[in-house]
């Protein structure tokens, strides 16, 4: 079910009837978690079977590590089943095409079956998010959680379930506990973030798509020109759809009551490629910090081994995005990236010498070039790309005026937000402006109102 849907808009339209309507009782729980498991079903019902056996999994292993003189072993029974659980459905088929292809390599006629699993809408987050309570009550800094109605809640409140932001027990679990207090205020801040995340999406993100995808789907018959442009449309479609469904979701939640994380602050203004990770997908950059490079030893162990947990870190990240080894390299070039820049950006001649706009630019275009990899259909595709990016010669590249200057009023409205300009954009009536003009946008220009959203596939 897709935020930007008719079903869903009735969906959602019976929710909060019937939630607000059991706000003196003690079934509105109850009636949030059905509403998220029916919401999370819509695609398929047997999905269900799978996070609720998750769900059921950590419950009962934090009950068994409370008190217990073996919480490792219980933590480890967490990690493993949950991580057994994302790697079969997500990269069986990964694993078994590439033995299959060091079979043929090596001589060997005996091929591996392929595994006919689809892979199931969100397992990437619901899976995070619930083995995250596992290890953080390990850590002591959460109490058991004795209800699984909440519980349960917790790891499936529909608004962020399928793509994020991945919430921590600490910061959601609390806001289940009672009735939340829903005030004029919080219904409107929700309903402008989901129409800014409605814009993001359906006028600019699938906008956006309609250039990049046919340039990237047969790279061999573009020059550069439209290569560059396609990979600059790219890497704002998956930040306007991203962060498109990350505004829809803290809307829908906020008029419900919960608050979610900020996921995306303003990334392409990133003056450093860590700052760019401090901005971009924000809950998923601090998973892999707190729970990987943290526990692999972070900065605390010299030079050599802190660039060593970085590049397995941003790798793993990679690997988490999707089961294919262009991910794969678009982790290791942020992660090679990241090392090789790392001691240039804490110095104070990059800090303080260096405009912020040209740092700007440069980390801007490092991330440009790593989304090749992460878009392109495989390796040789994005070698391809890359080559005739620098080779090739010039052709029209026929880029739609509409779509640059739209990029451009976001990327001005970004600058303007992080200047001494800011309080002007924080003002009520620029912001119910701009909430009726995207409104005026969306209903005078068409869009698509069935494109799923990227991050869906992983």
């Amino acid at each position: 079910m897709l935020f930007h849907t008719w079903p869903f808009l009735l969906f959602f339209l019976i929710v909060c009837a019937v939630f607000f309507a059991l706000k003196r009782t003690h079934y509105w729980l109850h009636w949030l978690l059905a509403a998220s498991y029916f919401f999370y079903g819509w695609w398929n019902p047997l999905y269900l079977l799978l996070i609720v056996y998750s769900t059921l999994l950590d419950y009962v292993v934090v009950a068994a590590m409370d008190g217990s003189p073996r919480k490792k072993m219980w933590l480890w029974i967490s990690i493993v089943n949950n991580l057994g659980l994302l790697g079969f459905f997500k990269y069986a088929g990964f694993v078994t095409d590439n033995l299959n292809a060091l079979f043929a390599h090596t001589g060997l006629t005996w091929q591996l079956p392929a595994p006919d699993v689809l892979l199931p809408v969100g397992i990437s987050f619901f899976t995070f998010q619930s083995m995250s309570y596992t290890i953080d009550f390990y850590r002591g800094e959460i109490p058991r959680e004795r209800s699984f109605i909440r519980f349960a809640a917790f790891v499936s409140l529909f608004p962020q379930l399928v793509a994020g932001p991945i919430e921590r027990a600490k910061e959601l679990l609390p806001q289940l506990y009672s009735f939340p207090r829903v005030t004029r205020h919080d219904v409107a801040d929700g309903l402008s973030l989901f129409v800014v995340g409605l814009f993001k999406k359906v006028a600019l993100a699938d906008y956006l798509s309609a250039y990049a995808d046919p340039i990237y789907a047969t790279p061999g018959r573009f020059d550069s020109p439209a290569l560059l442009l396609a990979t600059f449309a790219f890497a704002w479609q998956i930040y306007f759809d991203f962060s498109g469904y990350t505004d829809m979701a803290r809307g829908v939640g906020r008029v419900l009551g919960y608050k979610f994380m900020l996921n995306f602050n303003n990334p392409y203004l990133a003056t450093s490629l860590g700052d760019f990770w401090t901005r971009w997908h924000i809950s998923l950059s601090t998973w892999f910090r707190d729970y990987v490079y943290v526990p692999l030893g972070g900065n605390r162990r010299g030079s050599a081994r802190t660039y060593c947990n970085l590049f397995l870190t941003m790798v793993i990240s990679g690997l988490w995005h999707g089961a294919a080894w262009t991910f794969i390299v678009w982790g290791a070039i942020h992660a090679l990236a990241t090392m090789a820049t790392r001691k240039a950006e804490r110095s104070h001649w990059y800090r303080h010498r260096v405009p912020a706009f040209a740092k700007q630019i440069v980390v801007f275009a490092v991330v440009c070039f790593a989304w090749i990899f992460f878009r392109a259909e495989s390796l040789s595709d994005a070698w391809l790309i890359v080559s005739r990016i620098a080779m090739s010669g010039w052709s029209d590249p026929r880029f739609p005026l509409l779509a640059l200057s739209l990029v451009g009023v976001v990327w001005l409205y970004q600058w303007c937000y992080e200047s001494a300009a800011q309080w002007v954009l924080e003002s009520y009536v620029v912001r119910v402006a701009l909430v009726v003009l995207m409104l005026l946008y969306l209903s005078v220009v068409p869009g698509s109102s069935n494109e799923a959203f990227i991050y869906f596939q992983f």
